[in-house]
């Protein structure tokens, strides 16, 4: 009876032990992950904002000259700075309005409705109802685009539809890259109905 006892207390203490190392580890899994994937708050928050960017054109005269020419302004209700991490974004989380002007000050507009600005790169990612339009009309619409600033150049790997007055026609495809006036376009994937304007002679 004794001994059958003391097998029960063993039996407790090693149950308790082994309850104590589970809530342990348990405890260090916990923090760890925590650790390994800290909250992130942004620095700053702006709202009804607008960031103009623009380059420098190297003209060499007095100081009345605007030597620069705006490349692209950046508009939105509300955009969260996270520029102070080792790898630097804002957020534009209730949408965006990019203007982009040629060198003929031609302004054309991209609108969507979430997107992130890689301020180390310039790439700006751009996700729901995505649209561009140009100022002689064409439109391109889209739920994902990619713009590089520096480049001057966007592409997308998703669905597409084309619009383009000048020659009527409306293209539907999957994936494009073209540059930001659509003076060169690259279509890697069409399909379906092609509408062609015809011209009707007298």
């Amino acid at each position: 009876m004794k001994q059958s006892f003391g097998f029960f207390l063993k039996s407790i203490a090693l149950g308790f032990s082994g309850a104590m190392l589970f809530f342990s580890c348990a405890d260090n899994y916990k923090r760890v992950g925590e650790e390994a994937l800290p909250l992130v708050f942004p620095q700053g928050v702006a709202e009804n904002f607008s960031f103009r960017y623009s380059e420098s054109n190297n003209v060499m005269g007095n100081e009345d000259i605007d030597t620069t020419r705006v490349i692209s302004v950046l508009s939105g209700p509300i955009t969260e700075n996270y520029e102070n991490l080792e790898f630097p974004y804002r957020t534009f989380p209730k949408g965006i309005v990019v203007d982009i002007y040629d060198e003929d000050k031609n302004k054309n507009k991209i609108t969507a409705d979430y997107c992130i600005r890689y301020s180390s790169t310039g790439l700006i990612d751009l996700r729901g109802n995505v649209v561009l339009e140009t100022h002689d009309g064409k439109k391109l619409e889209a739920p994902q685009l990619y713009y590089d600033q520096s480049n001057e150049w966007a592409f997308t790997q998703h669905k597409f539809k084309y619009t383009n007055p000048e020659e009527g026609t409306v293209m539907d495809g999957e994936g494009m890259d073209f540059n930001k006036d659509f003076s060169f376009l690259n279509a890697h994937k069409t399909y379906g109905l092609m509408t062609i304007k015809e011209e009707i002679n007298d």
